[in-house]
């Protein structure tokens, strides 16, 4: 293996740390603010700002802009596909709210669970695009094997007051979430071009749904804005991960193709998620050898499952 593989390999897994440092981030925001459409919003809307600020000086960008305006007009690709940001803006949401209730490391396996289900569902209707896609019992089996990954994780923990099963639910939905957002980011970015155009039309969609689910809540009386924390300052950078998070998917993707990296990525997000709940936990939460042996389970059903294998393209978080 040369040594720029090596380094690619390395990338690849930081990037899934990246994954769990995000999680940890936009979850102790909600946790200080008390209100996590509130710090989905922050974290999506500064990634907007960055990734605003690089397309003014990035043509590629801005061609992509164009290439897929031109799309739309032509009827290439359908106009609902480009609101798939606002599924990011759902992800970020329900991350939000029950990260600080479970801990990184299980809501990263819940996730997992469910974009490993959600895959069979997307290639199964041919939400990716080209056409359905046949389901191997392989792929069947692998995730099964990952949902049962997640009864394992949680199993020591069922009756604890603070462990909600519907907060694990509600992280296998996270995870479906993002198996469909990606599959319709691989439509719109067939026709970009540009994968930094289609996550600055992920942000702009998914900033834009979470103002207007927070401005009805405000109206509803179900929340009210409350004065940011001062810190630390490590709470605010969810956005910032977020677009070196799709910098680094752009780039490496190509180099060691989907499979490869996924692989790495799933693994970093896993290991990161458990060191994350070993040395920063959020309250109350505690790493059992369950847990432990529902992170093997889940990147076992990961490797088993072929991670999407048929899906060439490349797939972005946000």
């Amino acid at each position: 293996m040369s040594a720029r593989t090596q380094r690619l390999d390395f990338l690849a897994a930081l990037s899934g740390l990246m994954i769990a440092v995000q999680a940890r981030a936009n979850g102790e925001l909600a946790h200080l603010t008390g209100n996590g459409i509130e710090a989905a919003l922050v974290s999506f809307g500064s990634g907007l700002v960055i990734i605003s600020v690089i397309a003014l000086f990035n043509p590629a960008i801005k061609d992509g802009v164009r290439n897929l305006r031109a799309a739309v007009s032509q009827k290439d690709i359908p106009r609902w596909t480009l609101f798939a940001g606002t599924l990011g803006g759902s992800f970020v949401a329900v991350q939000t709210h029950i990260v600080p209730l479970i801990g990184v490391a299980i809501y990263s396996v819940a996730s997992i669970a469910g974009q490993t289900a959600a895959s069979l569902l997307v290639d199964r209707v041919g939400l990716t695009g080209g056409g359905k896609k046949h389901i191997t019992p392989r792929r069947i089996g692998a995730a099964f094997f990952t949902v049962f990954a997640v009864l394992i994780s949680v199993l020591d923990r069922i009756d604890a007051k603070n462990l909600s099963l519907i907060a694990v639910a509600l992280g296998c939905l996270a995870g479906a979430i993002v198996g469909v957002q990606r599959a319709l980011n691989g439509q719109i970015n067939e026709y970009s071009h540009q994968s930094f155009t289609t996550s600055l039309l992920n942000f702009i969609m998914g900033t834009s749904f979470l103002l207007v689910f927070l401005l009805i809540s405000l109206a509803f009386g179900k929340n009210e804005l409350v004065p940011l924390p001062a810190g630390p300052w490590w709470i605010y950078t969810g956005g910032v991960i977020g677009v070196i998070y799709i910098a680094f998917t752009s780039t490496i993707v190509q180099h060691l193709g989907v499979l490869t990296f996924t692989l790495y990525s799933v693994g970093g997000q896993l290991v990161g998620s458990l060191l994350i709940d070993l040395y920063s936990p959020t309250q109350g939460v505690q790493v059992s050898a369950y847990l432990v042996t529902g992170i093997a389970m889940t990147y076992i059903g990961v490797i088993v499952g072929g991670v999407n294998n048929s899906q060439s393209r490349k797939r972005l978080t946000q």
